[in-house]
């Protein structure tokens, strides 16, 4: 099976109707663009306290150095 990335870059994910309604309305005012980038975030996020490495990341960092990071950023309200 072969991968083309062109065309398999994104895909789609149904969610419910009331579910994307809710999105929106949280969404609105909170500096997202989309409820698609809201998702994105929060599965990003999510995904970073998952023990599976990402493989398009190349990352060098220590988990001590990752922690310290993560630390940071939500003492500075990114998190």
């Amino acid at each position: 099976m072969s991968v083309n990335k062109k065309t398999d870059s994104k895909v789609t994910i149904k969610i419910p109707r009331t579910l994307y309604n809710k999105l929106v309305t949280i969404v609105s005012g909170s500096g997202f663009n989309s409820v698609t980038d809201f998702i994105i975030y929060v599965l990003r996020d999510l995904m970073s306290y998952s023990n599976i490495p990402d493989k398009s990341e190349n990352s060098n960092l220590s988990k001590e150095e990752i922690r310290a990071i993560r630390k940071r950023l939500k003492s500075l309200g990114y998190l």
